[in-house]
């Protein structure tokens, strides 16, 4: 089958030339549009809380009074009172260093004097001062009470002296016709200071006075 152009080319010519009553395209229908739905009325909007009632600020006086301003201390007279002070207490630290450092043989120098006591007996007891043997004896009891003396340590004379409960041991009292009462009249073992301290007192017998007379008949 053979298409004819030419006739197809005429009739178009022919449409155009009477353009009457063209074929138009019907207009698709546009839907309506769908009616809004109302809007739901607004609840009642609720009130407001109050506000709590702010406090009344206290009243202030006209003319407060001021506080007191502490005065300003003395420093100076703070100052010399803590200069005073620290120099009170280097010089205790000094004599309390001093005090140990002499006290420091006290316990040796105690467990010393019974041996002096001995060789003070002994001298006492011979016979023969001249006795090789005894002066051997006295330059041993010399050299201790040198020892003695070196480290401050002093005998107490007892002899004659008030009776001193102080550096005196009493172990009796005696009447005697020659001394006072409350004298010491007899010395058992002898008493020693160190340093001007008792490190042991003096077993003495103290006088009671003279004795009584007996009545007359």
């Amino acid at each position: 089958m053979i298409f004819n152009w030419k006739k197809k080319s005429k009739m178009k010519e022919e449409e155009m030339e009477n353009p009457e009553n063209p074929e138009v395209p019907e207009t698709p229908e546009v839907p309506e549009a769908p009616e809004e739905p109302e809007a739901p009325e607004d609840p009642e909007t609720p009130e407001a809380p109050e506000k709590p009632e702010t406090p009344e600020a206290p009243e202030v006086p006209e003319n407060p009074e001021k506080p007191e301003t502490p005065a300003e201390p003395n420093w100076k007279d703070q100052y010399a009172r803590t200069l005073a002070d620290f120099d009170n207490y280097r010089k205790r630290v000094a004599r309390d260093r001093e005090e140990l450092a002499q006290f420091a043989a006290k316990d040796i120098l105690k467990d010393l004097l019974p041996t002096v006591d001995n060789l003070a007996l002994a001298l006492e007891k011979a016979e023969n001062k001249e006795d090789p043997f005894v002066q051997g004896v006295k330059l041993a009891y010399d050299g201790f009470l040198k020892a003695l003396a070196d480290h401050g340590a002093t005998p107490i004379d007892s002899l004659g002296e008030p009776f001193d409960a102080n550096y005196h041991e009493a172990l009796a009292q005696l009447p005697s016709p020659d001394v006072a009462e409350g004298v010491v009249m007899n010395e058992v073992k002898r008493g020693w200071l160190l340093h001007g301290k008792l490190l042991r007192a003096a077993q003495v017998v103290v006088s009671s006075g003279a004795p009584e007379k007996p009545a007359e008949a």
